[in-house]
């Protein structure tokens, strides 16, 4: 039995979470107070960090609104919008306590099962945990496809060795975790990939995924594709050799073509030329190399991001870098 509750931060990037963020926050209220765990231990939301990214709508105003009213609820403000990441990573910089949760801001994670998450941890003796739903996440089927395909395909195939590495925007880890991975998390690294530098491995907490307090999901197209390209970024060199086997595979494929032709040409087979197959093989090599040549350039970025030394987010005193009465 332990005399203190395990004392958690949570950190919630805010892009446009005017119409969530209240009933997220009254929900995480109820865990502000000490509660069982199990084996007579206690635990509490000590902190709730929000972290304005500054979005279209006036999620600001709400933030104000909430740390008046909650005492535990602290704004981190940033000075213009850096993504979700950059503003994740933002809330694990600034957490004070023993463990660190992150979650959504649109009420898809459900505040009470924080507490499965911590259980597992202590349990199992993680430092980082992951919330899986245990049924199809409450998106579109064509989202729900895109993640299943990049998390059991594409992930393993840029990881290697590790397969069965899960990762989501629901986890909880320690405060020391949480801290020394936002102090070398730079441009261009994707967060999980970070923490698995850090951890040997982690758990998984299976959770229910609720629908979204929104009519519109705050996930673009755009939005998707940014963090599939940081995640192939953040992979290593492992893209960069498969970009060239694919290369290799394709030369290999030409030289056979080559062979082929030049020995109907001889046998005198060789049929009147097809269009068709022609720009059919075209458009397959073209699109191959327009595709290394753009993992290439998003490596390049990356590099020069750094070497110029763009930061990664910039904290301000008040809402957007202005007053607040200017609002």
């Amino acid at each position: 039995m332990t005399s203190e509750p395990h004392r958690i931060s949570v950190a919630i990037p805010v892009y446009r979470g005017a119409e969530t963020l209240p009933a997220l926050v009254d929900e995480l209220s109820i865990l502000n107070k000490p509660f069982e765990i199990g084996d007579g231990s206690m635990a509490m939301v000590a902190e709730v960090l929000l972290v304005d990214d500054c979005g279209p709508d006036n999620s600001n105003q709400t933030i104000e609104m909430l740390a008046r009213r909650f005492e535990f609820v602290r704004p981190v403000w940033l000075m213009r919008n850096f993504g979700q990441h950059a503003a994740t990573i933002a809330g694990l910089a600034s957490s004070r306590y023993e463990w660190v949760v992150t979650m959504d801001e649109d009420g898809l994670h459900d505040p009470q099962d924080i507490k499965l998450l911590l259980i597992t941890a202590l349990n199992e003796r993680y430092n980082l945990v992951y919330g899986r739903p245990m049924e199809a996440e409450p998106h579109s089927r064509a989202r729900n496809a895109a993640s299943v395909s990049l998390k059991k395909l594409v992930v393993p195939l840029l990881l290697g060795k590790d397969r069965s590495f899960y990762f989501s925007s629901f986890r909880l880890m320690t405060g020391e975790v949480a801290r020394s991975v936002a102090a070398f998390a730079n441009q261009g690294v994707y967060l999980d990939i970070a923490l698995r530098w850090m951890v040997q491995d982690s758990a998984i907490a299976d959770v229910h995924f609720r629908r979204e307090g929104r009519d519109r999901s705050g996930y673009r197209l755009s939005t998707l594709a940014s963090h599939f390209l940081r995640l192939v970024v953040s992979a290593g060199a492992r893209p960069l050799r498969i970009a060239s086997l694919i290369g290799l595979c394709s030369a290999i494929a030409g030289f056979v073509l080559v062979a082929v032709v030049f020995a109907q040409r001889l046998l005198g087979d060789i049929p009147v030329q097809g269009w068709t197959s022609m720009m059919a093989a075209f458009l397959v090599i073209g699109g191959l190399i327009l595709l290394m040549l753009g993992v290439l350039a998003e490596y390049m970025g990356a590099v020069v991001r750094r070497s110029l030394g763009a930061p990664l987010y910039v904290i301000a005193t008040t809402p957007r870098g202005r007053n607040s009465n200017s609002q």
